[in-house]
This record gives structure tokens, C-alpha cells and sequence, in this order.
């Protein structure tokens, strides 16, 4: 959480040193020259201008396309080279120590008493965990299976996430009910993105080849757009069927790029 700005800003800055690499690439392959485009009464018309000034009419497409090319990639270095120079001087000048880190360097003594203005990344994540909530309740006749933190799931493809995310430190509360509009839903599993400490949820779609589970999924996933909560943002599915059951590399795909 503490070193998230910093991070955004080294990323952003690496990220921009191999776009400016490929565009410099690419520019040795484009033609030399610069673009004129004219207007003659209903005409449009385009030249070729060298580095000494002088033109020539230009009637080849890809000719133009290429010079047009040219010149939005020179912007593209130019509006790269501005924003890197600029981040680099907020990189260098960017503290090491910040406001989470001076509790953080207290002694265990002192840290008993203080009331830390930002939570620690452990604080936070007690706190989350610890608020109490009603989970949805097991009908009569559901099958039994447990997780390794010892709480009731309802499906084996449940229980191996729960174990996934368990066992990979993910903060996370099964069934734990969420209002959308006036309606109550209970989200096979919400997780606390550490990163950002934003909620995130994580619905397990285990029977596809029912129309009528399908059915209700698609009315579920409708709900969670409607108030807001977008796939691929905070909202994030598992599948399987009958021939194709819960591939795990998926949950941990998931949890390395999504859930930390």
C-alpha cells in the first residue's frame, strides 16, 4: 500500500522507455520528409517536403500514409521524452521514508500506545477481516466440504480457491453479503486487494451447462454492471462444466494479477 504511488511511477517510467525504444525503431523505417496537405476548391492535395524546402507532388497512398506515420510517431517521442523528464525528476526527488513509515519504525514499546494516522497494511486488513457479517445460510441436504481455514464452503471448486487464496495470503470473506440497489447478493468470495485496499469480487461459475444456473449467473453479472462494479475491474469470473472442470492455473493466474 505505502510504496503504491512510487511503484505506479517506476512502472509508468519503464513503460515509457521501451515505447520510446520501439518508436525510434520504427522511425528508421519510414521515408524522410515532411507531409503538406492542400486545399483547392474541392480538391485535396499532397506534397513532399524535404529538409531543404523543396516539394513534390505526391499521388502514392502509402507513400502518404507512411509520412503521416512519421509524423504522429515524432509527436508520440516527443510528448514521450516530456513526460520521462519529467517523471525522472520526480523519481530522483522521491522520498524513501513516508508518513506510513514513521510508525512502522517505532518500538514495539511505543507502537502499543500509538494511533498510527494511517493504518498499517496488517491494521487494515485485521480490521477488514474482523468486521462481522452474516454468511448466507447451507440448505438442508448441501454437500459438506471444508477449507483449510476450517469454514464451510459449497462446492470442491470452492474450497480449492478458498485454499488457493488462503495459502497465497489473500484477505478474503466467503458469501459475505453485498447490497446492490435494493437487492442483497451474497458473492462467492470478496478479496481485499492489499495493493490498493479496494474490495474486489470473485463468482464461481460451476455448472454452465445448466441453462437455468446459466440463466441466473448472466441476471447476477447484469446486477454488479448495472451498480457499477465492471468485469475485468472489481468483478472477476471462474467457469467449469461437466467435461471441463476448474483449472487452477487460472486461480493463480488470477491471484499473481489480480488479487495482490
Amino acid at each position: 500500500m505505502k510504496k503504491g504511488i512510487k511503484d505506479v511511477i517506476d512502472a509508468r517510467c519503464n513503460r515509457l522507455l521501451e515505447l520510446q525504444v520501439s518508436v525510434e525503431e520504427r522511425l528508421k523505417n519510414l521515408p524522410e520528409g515532411k507531409l503538406r496537405i492542400r486545399h483547392y476548391g474541392d480538391g485535396v492535395y499532397y506534397t513532399q517536403m524535404d529538409s531543404s524546402g523543396k516539394e513534390r507532388s505526391l499521388h502514392d497512398i502509402e507513400l502518404i500514409q507512411n509520412l503521416v506515420q512519421r509524423e504522429y510517431l515524432e509527436k508520440v517521442i516527443a510528448y514521450t521524452k516530456a513526460e520521462l523528464d519529467l517523471l525522472l525528476k520526480v523519481q530522483k526527488r522521491y522520498p524513501s521514508s513516508l508518513i506510513e513509515d514513521v510508525y512502522d519504525r517505532l518500538s514495539d514499546e511505543r507502537k502499543a500506545f500509538a494511533k498510527p494516522i494511517i493504518p498499517t497494511d496488517e491494521q487494515f486488513i485485521k480490521r477488514w477481516e474482523e468486521k462481522p457479517f452474516t454468511p448466507k445460510e447451507f440448505g438442508d441436504g448441501t454437500p459438506y466440504f471444508q477449507t483449510m481455514r476450517g469454514e464451510r464452503v459449497r462446492s470442491k471448486s470452492e474450497m480449492i480457491i478458498a485454499d488457493r487464496l488462503f495459502t497465497n495470503g489473500i484477505p478474503y470473506k466467503y458469501e459475505c453479503p453485498l447490497t446492490i440497489g435494493t437487492t442483497v447478493i451474497h458473492p462467492d468470495f470478496t478479496i481485499l486487494k492489499k495493493s490498493d485496499r479496494k474490495e474486489v469480487y470473485l463468482e464461481h461459475c460451476g455448472r454452465v451447462g445448466d441453462q437455468e444456473y446459466a440463466d441466473d449467473m448472466v441476471g447476477r453479472i447484469n446486477e454488479y454492471t448495472m451498480a457499477g462494479i465492471k468485469m475485468g475491474d472489481r468483478l472477476f469470473l471462474t467457469f467449469e462444466s461437466a467435461n471441463k472442470p476448474l483449472d487452477v492455473r487460472v486461480i493463480d493466474k488470477m491471484i499473481s494479477d489480480y488479487f495482490k
